[in-house]
């Protein structure tokens, strides 16, 4: 993203609805803006013309023999963004692989199409740490079940928790992203996708975050259905999957659930996203088997405790106390559900690093009037 350099300041001013690392300091720095917003919703922000696109640049796989091209790893929003612009240039990238689902897009309503041969930006996971992979277990050993429907974000904690499904049986992936992680799981045969409601026998994706492995598996593959956001992401569709098991993080916790994902303190650092999206989906599911997974270490890596007496000034809570069900750290599995302050308090020091937990009981005190406590009425 070279338009959100210092030097192009004055001639380009970039508006993110999610902050990647490529416009972090552009936001920060009052450079660039950031429209917090769900993943779901950005879709409407065209149909309903309050965002106007004039020229919409959009990278394609080359056209097949009739003519058709595909959007390949991100369908999400820009489908909807090519739907309402009023002029569409394709740049053709044989790298691109061809997806099958809502991305694909004919010739013919291409205003302006030019060769752009380059390969993809990759993400390379960074090496999983004993504490991601400590989260990891936790999960798929007690929230995973088989049949499962699975929706992860980005990041080495929904990573660490594939790693560990190798043993399951008949899992979906109904995922607003998905990674490198999911290849094992499909060629181990634990991913079947058997028994979604929504493109049984297939994996429903909207966007794709991985290395060059990734784009391979899914050209041609129409064992993958890439689809527009505003359905993958549609918390009615997601809650009529079966077992729906959405698996996210954060950063920081708050003793009454409140829960930070988009900032640390004033510094803005991500999005909103589909995390709410996802956690809203597995809470109402229609079987009443969704289990709706927040998960971060207990402790950021200069140990200062991410389970805090109140957040940090700034701070964004993308979901409420009201939403939280399941808080995983490397020290156990909190469920808040239905749980009063006192006893939400009880169960997050239960999990929070050993070193903090007299602190944050003391600070529970002073802010509840009364000891947390994991007794009802």
């Amino acid at each position: 993203a070279a338009y959100t350099k210092k030097e192009c300041e004055g001639i380009f001013r970039s508006t993110s609805f999610f902050i990647g690392a490529n416009c972090r300091d552009a936001v920060n720095e009052g450079r660039g803006d950031y429209v917090p917003i769900f993943l779901s919703e950005i879709p409407l922000l065209f149909h309903r013309k309050i965002i106007n696109i004039d020229v919409a640049l959009v990278q394609v796989s080359p056209p097949d023999k009739h003519g058709f091209c595909s959007l390949g790893t991100s369908v999400d929003c820009t489908r909807a963004a090519i739907q309402n612009a009023k002029y569409i240039i394709g740049q053709v990238n044989p790298c691109m692989p061809r997806t099958f689902g809502d991305g694909i897009v004919h010739r013919s309503h291409f205003d302006a199409m030019v060769d752009g041969l380059e390969n993809l930006p990759e993400h390379h996971p960074k090496p999983r740490s004993d504490v991601e992979n400590k989260i990891g277990q936790l999960i798929a050993e007690n929230l995973v079940v088989n049949g499962a429907t699975l929706q992860m974000g980005i990041g080495n904690i929904p990573d660490a928790v594939l790693a560990q499904l190798m043993g399951h049986k008949d899992l979906g992936i109904h995922s607003e992203m998905f990674s490198d992680g999911v290849i094992d799981l499909v060629d181990a045969g634990c991913v079947t996708n058997a028994h979604k409601a929504f493109h049984p026998g297939k994996i429903t994706g909207s966007f794709l975050v991985g290395t060059r492995k990734l784009f391979d598996f899914v050209d041609n593959n129409p064992f993958v259905v890439m689809c527009d956001v505003s359905f993958v992401n549609n918390v009615t569709i997601i809650a009529q999957n079966p077992k729906v098991t959405a698996i996210n993080s954060c950063i920081e916790v708050d003793l009454t659930g409140q829960v930070v994902s988009d900032s640390i303190g004033t510094r803005m650092y991500s999005g909103v996203g589909g995390q709410v999206d996802f956690i809203r989906g597995a809470a109402i599911a229609k079987d009443n088997l969704g289990k709706p997974i927040i998960a971060m270490a207990s402790t950021t890596t200069r140990g200062e405790t991410k389970i805090v007496p109140f957040i940090k000034q700034g701070g964004g809570v993308v979901t409420s106390r009201a939403h939280i069900h399941y808080l995983v750290t490397e020290y156990g599995i909190a469920y808040l559900f239905g749980k009063s302050l006192r006893q939400r308090a009880y169960e997050l020091i239960q999990i929070a690093h050993p070193d903090h937990r007299e602190q944050l009981e003391k600070a529970s005190f002073d802010r509840l009037k009364c000891m947390p406590s994991p007794q009802g009425a």
